[in-house]
C-alpha cells in the first residue's frame, strides 16, 4: 500500500473530526456513551432545559478546561502548551455540535440497529484517537492529563489511563444520581436497548473494545499514512 506522504497535520485534523463524529453516532444509538464523554452528556442533559445555549460542545470544552486546572494542581506546573490543548477542546466541542446537529433528525428504533450504530461509532472514534497518537500536534485535555501525570510521577501510562477512565465513570454515575435522582423510576429491564442518562450497556461494551479497536486502527494508519510533518518548523516549536 502506497502511503499518503507528510500527513502528520492531516492526521491531527482527522483525529478531531472522527472522534467528534464517532461520539455523536454513539450518542444517537442511545445505549450509553464512553466513560470519557459521559460526564459531558450527563451535565448537558441536566442544564439544557434551564439554558438553551448550553450545548454538548460547550459543556465539553468547559469540562476539559476544568480538567486542565486540576492537571496543573496535580503536576504542580503550567506549560503554555496546555492552552493549546484547551484550544483543541474548543474546536472539538464545536465540531461535535456540528455532527450532533447533522444527526439531530436521525433515530434508530430497531434494537439491533442501535447496537450496530454503537459499534460503528466506536470504530470511528477509535480511528480518530489512533490518529492523535501519530501526530505531534496538541492532544485533547483528557489524553494530555494522563500523559502528564504519568510523566510527572513516573507511573505506568496504562495504569494511569485505567484509573482515569474508572474515575470518570464513577463521576458520571455520581452526577447522574445526584442531578436526576430518578434511579428507582428507571426501567432497568430496558437497559439493553436504552440508556440511563447516557450511561448503559453501551458504555461497558465501548470500554471493553476501545483499546483493541484503537490498536487495530493504529496499525492501519501506520500502513496508510506517512506521519512525517509537513511543517517541520511548527513541529520543532511544539516539541520544545
Amino acid at each position: 500500500m502506497k502511503k499518503l506522504p507528510r500527513a502528520n497535520e492531516l492526521l491531527w485534523l482527522f483525529g478531531i473530526v472522527f472522534v467528534a463524529l464517532g461520539v455523536a453516532i454513539c450518542s444517537k444509538a442511545n445505549l450509553g456513551v464512553s466513560m470519557i464523554a459521559a460526564p459531558t452528556f450527563v451535565v448537558q442533559e441536566f442544564v439544557a432545559p434551564l439554558w438553551r445555549g448550553f450545548s454538548v460542545g460547550v459543556v465539553e470544552y468547559l469540562v476539559q478546561g476544568l480538567m486542565l486546572v486540576i492537571l496543573c494542581v496535580c503536576v504542580r506546573r503550567f506549560n503554555w502548551r496546555y492552552l493549546l490543548a484547551f484550544l483543541v477542546a474548543v474546536i472539538y466541542g464545536y465540531t461535535m455540535n456540528f455532527f450532533l446537529w447533522i444527526l439531530s433528525g436521525v433515530s434508530f428504533d430497531a434494537v439491533w440497529l442501535r447496537w450496530v450504530m454503537l459499534l460503528v461509532g466506536d470504530a470511528v472514534t477509535a480511528f480518530g484517537v489512533a490518529c492523535f497518537f501519530h501526530t505531534y500536534m496538541p492532544l485533547q485535555v483528557f489524553e494530555l492529563f494522563v500523559a502528564e501525570v504519568a510523566d510527572r510521577y513516573r507511573l505506568d501510562l496504562h495504569r494511569v489511563k485505567s484509573i482515569f477512565d474508572i474515575s470518570l465513570l464513577v463521576i458520571s454515575v455520581s452526577l447522574a444520581l445526584l442531578l436526576f435522582g430518578d434511579v428507582t423510576e428507571f426501567d432497568w429491564s430496558a437497559i439493553y436497548y436504552t440508556s440511563f442518562h447516557s450511561l448503559g450497556l453501551g458504555t461497558l461494551v465501548t470500554t471493553l473494545i476501545n483499546a483493541p479497536l484503537i490498536s487495530l486502527m493504529s496499525r492501519f494508519i501506520s500502513r496508510a499514512f506517512n506521519d512525517t510533518a509537513r511543517f517541520p518548523a511548527l513541529e520543532r516549536l511544539l516539541k520544545r
